[in-house]
């Protein structure tokens, strides 16, 4: 298997495949496996795989229309497969790993009855660059942020590998916890909007402190839910 990573915007396409999933969110550099099984989104699988392997991850607006129909939020994140099996059955077993978030600017339904988009990568150029050092004001944000996250686990009754986390570059931290702390679709996708990693930071951080000051622990327990596709 040829391993593509796109490091310019040169090397972004105009098109992609997108697949509309309710609280799925991936951004720049995570990776969020999949389960595929419906036959559309098989074909959208084979279809990456015989282009450049990437998939485009959007939010519907309504979680209640059928994904193959639903309206899609403005911004979502182009993810490479980075991992991929089938299994006995016929399902694909992959995992996409973020490259670039786009703006979205419309959609055409596939013979096969998956979505190619026109996208448009240029105002996310910056995900494709490698993190930089914290300053001083990047160490406060991060203080907080964990101070924040502390409370929120003991919150959720979440356990997790502290010394693990607090050696982790805040802006992996920052983009996995986005993806898999249980917001709800609005956040999650103000989550994914927010341009500088600065921004993301601070807004994870006041969604995580509304939570501890309202003492909301209705959220299922496991901030890690197997992700399936219907």
């Amino acid at each position: 298997m040829t391993f593509f990573a796109p490091k310019l915007l040169s090397d972004l396409p105009s098109s992609l495949p997108i697949f509309p999933l309710s609280s799925a969110l991936l951004m720049p550099k995570g990776q969020l496996p999949l389960n595929i099984f419906e036959p559309r989104y098989l074909a959208m699988v084979d279809h990456a795989m015989a282009q450049d392997r990437l998939i485009g991850m959007m939010q519907p607006r309504n979680p209640n229309e059928p994904m193959g129909q639903a309206q899609v939020f403005s911004v979502g994140c182009a993810g490479r497969i980075s991992a991929y099996s089938e299994t006995d059955d016929g399902r694909y077993h992959i995992t996409l790993t973020g490259v670039c978030r786009f703006a979205y600017i419309d959609d055409v339904t596939t013979s096969e009855g998956f979505r190619l988009a026109n996208v448009d990568f240029r105002a996310f150029a910056n995900d494709l660059s490698e993190a930089t050092a914290d300053s001083e004001a990047h160490d406060a944000s991060r203080k907080r942020l964990m101070d924040s996250l502390t409370s929120y686990f003991d919150l959720k009754g979440y356990s997790a590998d502290w010394q693990k986390l607090r050696q982790t570059p805040t802006e992996t931290l920052v983009n996995s916890l986005a993806m898999i702390l249980p917001f709800d679709v609005l956040e999650k996708q103000a989550l994914l909007e927010a341009k500088p990693l600065s921004e993301r930071a601070t807004m994870l951080t006041s969604l995580m402190d509304m939570a501890n000051q309202s003492g909301d622990d209705t959220q299922d327990s496991d901030p890690l839910p197997p992700r399936s596709v219907q």
